[in-house]
């Protein structure tokens, strides 16, 4: 199987793969570094193969020497990108049976093809398409960490499971999906644990100036994680918090798969395409509140920036609102 490149994607990408692996099929995901510990908390998977590749680029010469390496290994491959190139190791390696979508140009290259519908399913419908099956509408990605794995990277850490809460305040596509950090700052200075900030490196600067003022009335309420674990310990902190809140990304499914207590928040986007499939997740969108005046006719947008420069769908949604969330999903919070 050829992983997606977004954790987001891997993480829905999980049904697909109990499906096949409920019908007896071998699985090995080949994924990019920054999403292969995903494809390790899915205990269907036999063997995860990191890629050497960038974004960009055909890297044609890296492709070919490792369908050479595994050439005769595989009856199928799934390619769930819809890239040409994701679809040239599998061509390059001979492997009998190639499954995708119809993507850019590659129709030599896959032996089965899918159209790629009109409207557009969820995302978890879409990849679970390619196993073949129908009755994919209840379907629900689902994670697990070892105990041991969870134990040492909090070890590692040094915090305590159940005893923090996780705070994912980045979102990749841009700032029409992240609630405001001033917000994310009152709602830490109220709750009853400790703060876990995650992102990525870019995300630092956002979590300190969340943590900040935070920790200047309460010293040690948020702990800056961002861009100082690897994804597994980023991981483990989720799957060991009492609860997650973050903005429509990547680290919100994880949360849901692994059954987290969270609330999602959704700005320009839109939680009837990509919702967190979590019983235990809350989520706010002032897009379907009837209460909410003036109505959001500009939602979802699906812009990286607020078009109208107010970016009410998320300045509006109070700390309080989350905090009112986080005691359905996480009482006593």
């Amino acid at each position: 199987m050829i992983a997606p490149q977004w954790i987001g994607d891997a993480v829905m990408t999980e049904p697909l793969i109990r499906r096949l692996a409920a019908r007896g099929e071998k699985l090995t995901v080949g994924a990019l570094p920054w999403v292969a510990p995903v494809y390790r908390a899915m205990p269907q998977v036999a063997e995860v193969i990191e890629f050497p590749f960038a974004h960009g680029g055909l890297q044609f010469r890296e492709r070919r020497a490792i369908a050479k390496r595994i050439q005769g290994q595989f009856e199928r491959a799934y390619v769930l990108p819809n890239s040409l190139k994701s679809a040239l190791l599998p061509f390059l390696a001979s492997i009998p049976e190639r499954i995708g979508y119809f993507g850019e140009a590659r129709v030599g290259l896959l032996t089965h093809r899918l159209k790629n519908p009109k409207n557009k399913p969820p995302m978890v419908a879409f990849y679970s398409a390619l196993s073949g099956e129908g009755g994919l509408d209840a379907d629900r990605p689902q994670l697990q960490m070892g105990e041991a794995d969870i134990d040492k990277s909090l070890s590692e850490l040094g915090v305590q499971r159940g005893g923090f809460y996780v705070f994912a305040p980045g979102a990749e596509y841009g700032p029409a999906k992240r609630w405001p950090a001033q917000h994310f700052s009152e709602l830490a200075a109220q709750l009853d644990k400790p703060v876990m900030l995650l992102g990525s490196g870019k995300e630092a600067a956002l979590c300190d100036e969340i943590a900040a003022p935070v920790n200047a009335a309460k010293a040690g309420q948020c702990i800056n994680f961002a861009g100082r674990t690897s994804l597994l310990q980023a991981l483990c902190l989720i799957a060991a918090s009492k609860a997650t809140i973050s903005n429509d990304s990547g680290l919100m499914h994880v949360a849901a798969a692994f059954g987290v207590p969270q609330v999602a928040i959704f700005g320009s986007s839109s939680p009837l395409h990509t919702p967190p499939l979590s019983g235990k997740a809350a989520v706010l969108w002032l897009k379907n509140d009837l209460t909410y005046q003036p109505p959001l006719d500009c939602a979802p947008c699906f812009e990286r920036e607020c078009p109208l420069g107010h970016t009410r769908c998320l300045n509006d949604i109070s700390a309080q609102r989350v905090l009112d969330g986080l005691q359905q999903v996480a009482p006593s919070t």
